[in-house]
């Protein structure tokens, strides 16, 4: 089966060989993988509220600091469980139609929690940066439909690359800031961290190009039925990081007004 590399590892070409076994009856399509999507959506926007509500709770009745201690155990509990769930469905595609949905009442209860922060600092933001995920997310469906982008090799290499790039970043930025080094450019609201955030919120919508590319072959390829569920939670993956580095840079244009 020769499918096309995604520079998301949760849609490599070798979780097709972890799931593959002997003649499938019951087979990957578009369709399918759109409507566990859907779902996936449903789960994690539920988790989501939970804590969003349980920040805004506490906020109403006690300080900001308050709201946030309240909400901070299910904020690094979701993240946590998310990153493990998430490294289980990549090592264990087989198993996505049960380590999908979990992933995303995790990432739910964790983009809760952190779109709740920002809400608070910049009122109005998270819708912002809902609808601006959505645009981007159709934007990039659409030019991959009409064939205006292509995932070419050269095209993979490149998002492969400027991907593992910012990912190498981000790793050195966790680290310097457990010595309480503080790279500036990361976090700051310069016009250069701005200009560094417009560009990773890029590549992240490129990203789905690759994803959508996967998605396509390993349909045509008649790829096992159970891929639908790790086609949706590879995709979510992306999402989840567009949406957050979309927060990130509204929060960076709204802290210079």
């Amino acid at each position: 089966m020769n499918l096309t590399k995604s520079s998301n590892p949760a849609l490599s070409n070798s979780v097709f060989s972890k799931v593959q076994t002997g003649v499938q009856t019951d087979v990957m399509t578009v369709e399918g993988t759109v409507n566990k999507t859907g779902l996936m959506f449903l789960i994690l926007a539920f988790a989501a509220t939970f804590t969003w509500r349980k920040f805004f709770g506490a906020l109403e009745y006690g300080s900001a600091e308050g709201a946030f201690s309240v909400v901070s155990p299910w904020l690094i509990g979701g993240g946590i469980g998310g990153f493990i769930v998430a490294l289980i469905t990549v090592f264990s595609p087989r198993y996505s139609n049960i380590t999908a949905p979990i992933y995303a009442v995790f990432e739910g209860l964790f983009l809760g929690g952190l779109s709740a922060f920002f809400e608070m600092q910049f009122p109005g933001m998270v819708m912002r940066a809902v609808a601006l995920t959505f645009g981007v997310f159709f934007i990039m469906l659409f030019l991959f439909r009409s064939g205006k982008i292509r995932a070419t090799g050269k095209f993979r290499m490149a998002i492969v690359g400027a991907t593992g790039g910012i990912a190498l970043i981000y790793f050195i930025s966790f680290i310097a800031g457990l010595f309480g080094a503080n790279i500036g450019f990361l976090h700051g609201n310069s016009m250069f961290s701005i200009g560094f955030s417009l560009v990773v919120v890029g590549i992240a919508a490129l990203n789905l190009i690759l994803d959508f590319d996967f998605i396509q072959r390993g349909a045509d390829a008649q790829a096992p039925k159970i891929m639908e569920w790790y086609g949706a939670f590879g995709l979510m993956v992306t999402l989840v990081w567009l949406y957050i580095e979309i927060l990130r840079l509204l929060s960076k244009l709204a802290s210079r007004d």
